[in-house]
């Protein structure tokens, strides 16, 4: 069970983890450690809020952890215990999760910056003469 919040939690029957061998250049077997796990979580299938699947299906793509068709995918390190590797994915996993429940500050409007105040007053200036233009004759010289 992996708690994200007071009202989010996820069964470990969701989470899938993968055994990765490491291999050398050109496929060939070298001798290192099998400790590397991969941390698989469907996002689609999950028992999430509709809400956090939304917000994390429209990070894919942008997120290179969260493939096109809603799997997150989180690498573990090679010379690491496996047990290490399984609760630092979990924590991940966790991270990830809890800021797609957390709702984006508004921002507040910035201050026009000295050149775009006056180009807006000359445009109202420009705008004014025209409008004022109205009507009259013309001159002709």
């Amino acid at each position: 069970m992996l708690r994200i919040s007071n009202t989010v939690v996820l069964e470990d029957e969701e989470i899938e983890w993968q055994a990765v061998r490491a291999q050398g250049a050109g496929g060939q077997k070298v001798n290192k450690t099998n400790s590397a796990v991969h941390l698989r979580f469907a996002i689609p299938g999950s028992s999430l809020p509709e809400v956090y699947k939304t917000r994390l299906m429209a990070r894919a793509g942008t997120d290179q952890r969260i493939t096109r068709d809603g799997t997150i995918v989180i690498k573990a390190q090679q010379y690491r215990s496996r047990e290490a590797n399984l609760e630092d994915a979990r924590q991940r996993l966790a991270t990830i999760v809890a800021a797609a429940g957390q709702t984006p500050k508004k921002r507040r409007p910035t201050r026009p910056s000295k050149s775009a105040r006056r180009k807006r007053t000359d445009e109202k200036k420009r705008r004014g003469r025209l409008k004022a233009m109205r009507g009259r004759d013309v001159p002709r010289d």
